[in-house]
């Protein structure tokens, strides 16, 4: 097999089902539906409606949240069809690998990994933060060189950051029915303590604090600031905020009956997602002034220790730092399962793609979690952001031009969906160019960093590839 043959070579769906046969299919619709929220509301709707109003918007901030939902529901309606049609670990590495061939498969899921491994050390970092704040009124702290990551104010290592990754890998460890019940409780939990803010925010509310809503535009060192332009910048930072469903898809392994189960999770997930952070966002602005969130890792409960509810404060960031591990759970199952994919198919070490006496991913695991504690002492909690989003919106606009590939196979050598992406052909071409327009709003850093893994990913398969031909000759 020459070298064009094996970049271009589609897979077998047959493949997959078989490599993927001995993954327990334990999850349920409730559990998806945790799952996504768990993910999606994490750290990001304690930390980013604050950090993006200061740098970016304003009293705005909660268009930028509408306008990356919107982009964010096109794209989960693109996964809901893929993931109903072929529901294996890996996700949209996966499905590439099947549409396209190997190599188009690898470019998404080298993003991929980007995404779980850095947003894991994201939603880790954010942890670390809230838990400070919330143990900062009791006079309980630890010196700069363990809260902070490397040359961020003295920072050696966080540690807390640390810790908490090994914990939820310990939990992920034992199974994914046992880390889904645990996941089912702490989002009813943590959305409760959402609800809690949202009531305590209201009393104290400035409309003043809206006024101007949207303020005038103007370049600053964070970049575009104000009037539509800091929306558009805005919603690219968000962006990041709504990427669980990805984690879903990557689980569609472990699902039972994953026609139905797949679409429900994704969508239902991020319907009650998008509605909690616009709340969340509305609220926050007009507790106090945008500008004094500036920099600020914790300000809800900042926010709510300022306004005078320091009791308040303690109860809703206890709920919120407890419930950050949903969000590590979701997404170090799903980078896990990510990893576990590529051992499967061999363009990672092999062993990553076994399997423990229970089943499961768990070498994958232990690799994905170091290597994500790595990541989170070196970066600081704000360029994660915006690298998380650089990975995904790369992946979703490769799946979203892997619908039309989808389609002409759709009950031929593929299954009929249970659910199908409406407004066929247009609606892809549409959110290809949505995706396209936010993935371009990114900072210049993030998006050369971007380039960089790329680059990375695609000198590692050709060494691969080139690799595999000298010993089929041999």
């Amino acid at each position: 097999m020459n070298l064009l043959k094996q970049i271009f070579k589609k897979e077998d769906i047959a493949k997959f089902q078989n490599k993927d046969a001995h993954l327990e299919r334990t999850l349920r619709i409730r559990d998806f539906l945790a799952l996504g929220v768990g993910t999606i509301v994490s750290t990001a709707i304690f930390t980013l409606p604050g950090v993006v109003a200061a740098d970016h918007t304003g009293p705005s901030v909660s268009l930028s949240f509408l306008v990356a939902a919107i982009v964010a529901a096109l794209v989960a309606f693109v996964y809901a069809e893929m993931a109903s049609v072929m529901p294996f670990a890996g996700s949209a590495y996966t499905w590439i690998s099947i549409l396209f061939g190997e190599f188009f498969g690898w470019i998404v899921g080298w993003a991929l990994i980007a995404e779980y491994l850095i947003a894991v050390a994201f939603v880790a970092s954010g942890f670390s933060a809230n838990l400070r704040g919330l143990l900062e009124p009791f006079h309980i702290s630890l010196p700069q060189s363990l809260s902070n990551s490397l040359g961020t104010d003295g920072g050696i290592v966080d540690l807390l950051a640390a810790i908490v990754v090994i914990i939820t890998a310990v939990l992920l460890y034992r199974g994914t029915s046992e880390a889904a019940r645990v996941q089912n409780a702490l989002v009813i939990l943590k959305v409760l303590a959402i609800f809690l803010f949202i009531i305590v925010g209201l009393s104290v509310i400035d409309i003043g604090h809206y006024i101007p809503f949207i303020p005038e535009y103007r370049e600053t060192a964070a970049g575009a600031f104000g009037g539509w332009q800091g929306i558009y910048a805005g919603s690219s930072v968000i962006f990041v905020a709504y990427i669980g469903f990805d984690s879903i898809a990557s689980n569609s392994g472990e699902a039972i009956n994953p026609q139905k189960t797949m679409p429900r999770g994704i969508l239902g997930s991020l319907l009650i997602a998008v509605t909690l952070f616009i709340i969340v966002s509305l609220v926050l602005v007009g507790m106090f002034n945008y500008a004094q969130y500036k920099n600020n890792a914790e300000p809800v409960g900042w926010a709510l220790r300022m306004s005078g509810h320091s009791t308040v404060a303690v109860i809703v960031q206890a709920v919120s730092v407890i419930g950050m591990f949903t969000a590590l759970i979701g997404m170090m199952m799903a980078g896990s399962r990510l990893l576990y994919s590529f051992g499967r198919d061999g363009i990672l070490p092999s062993w990553l793609g076994k399997l423990d006496n229970k089943n499961l991913p768990n070498r994958a695991l232990i690799v994905l979690s170091i290597v994500a504690i790595i990541i989170g002492s070196v970066f600081p909690f704000g360029f994660l952001a915006q690298l998380i989003s650089a990975g995904a919106l790369v992946a979703f606009m490769f799946v979203t031009v892997g619908i039309f590939s989808l389609r002409k196979r759709e009950g031929h050598d593929l299954p009929q969906p249970a659910f199908k992406l409406p407004f066929y052909p247009v609606m892809p071409v549409i959110i290809f160019i949505c995706v396209f327009i936010v993935f371009w709003g990114l900072s210049g850093q993030a998006k050369i960093y971007t380039l960089i893994w790329f680059c990375v990913g695609i000198i590692y398969y050709v060494l691969y590839i080139l690799k595999n031909l000298k010993n089929i000759k041999n």
